[in-house]
């Protein structure tokens, strides 16, 4: 099922044996397409600490019947989140750092092996070989620069071949694979405000410093998409 990442923000996180805070934030692969972090903000349980929790550890997304309230279920306790790696969130997330989350967890590293998820299409809770845990030493000091937040790109300008048409207004993900499934464009003025999806393939390149996503497409091709669909999507 897809989920928009927005209305995701602020859901309840509850763990096996207790409410954890909310949901802050994204961090996605912008090479893969694939959330691989939520950050949570643990508001009084942990103050003024965030931490990451990987897809691995996501459980239903319920919703209580009297409040309509959605919370995520975390497949973890208190006591395991609390004493997790720390992670300083001004600085890029580190391999190094993964390389400790991970194995303090016992999850398969996502970086070994060809699937989406290293091993498989699916965070599977798989405990790594020894080999495994061997080939991630080699990875020990390179930083990570493919990891974004999904609340800083929302808002990026969307660059197409002939000009500008909209902004990053969310992002669609599959609730199973959480793999990036499109990105939601608000168009603006110059095609009546409509909303489209542009699936990552058609991405050419994220630019951080200028704020923008360049995609392989012209005002054109968007022009053409089907005046029957809503929201419209660009097709492949």
């Amino acid at each position: 099922m897809l989920q928009r990442i927005k209305l995701l923000y602020g859901k309840k996180l509850a763990a096996l044996d207790g409410d954890i805070g909310h949901v802050k934030d994204f961090y996605f692969d912008d090479e893969s397409w694939v959330i691989r972090y939520l950050v949570a903000d643990t508001g009084s349980w942990l103050t003024g600490r965030l931490v990451l929790l990987s897809p691995h550890a996501f459980g239903k997304l319920d919703q209580s019947e009297k409040t309509l309230q959605k919370t995520l279920q975390i497949k973890l306790r208190k006591m395991q989140i609390e004493n997790s790696p720390s992670i300083d969130l001004h600085k890029p997330v580190s391999r190094q750092y993964e390389i400790e989350y991970y194995g303090y967890y016992g999850w398969p590293p996502y970086w070994n092996g060809d699937a989406m998820w290293g091993l498989s299409s699916y965070p599977m809770v798989l405990p790594p070989s020894k080999k495994e845990i061997e080939s991630q030493k080699k990875y020990h000091h390179r930083e990570d620069k493919h990891l974004r937040s999904t609340q800083a790109v929302t808002g990026y300008h969307i660059q197409s071949v002939d000009g500008e048409i909209g902004h990053v207004s969310g992002f669609l993900v599959d609730d199973k694979s959480w793999e990036i499934r499109e990105l939601v464009i608000e168009t603006g003025h110059w095609y009546s405000g409509k909303e489209i999806l542009i699936p990552p393939s058609k991405v050419e390149r994220i630019s951080y410093d200028e704020s923008k996503v360049f995609v392989n497409l012209t005002m054109a091709d968007i022009q053409q998409t089907s005046e029957n669909d809503i929201p419209q999507r660009i097709r492949i």
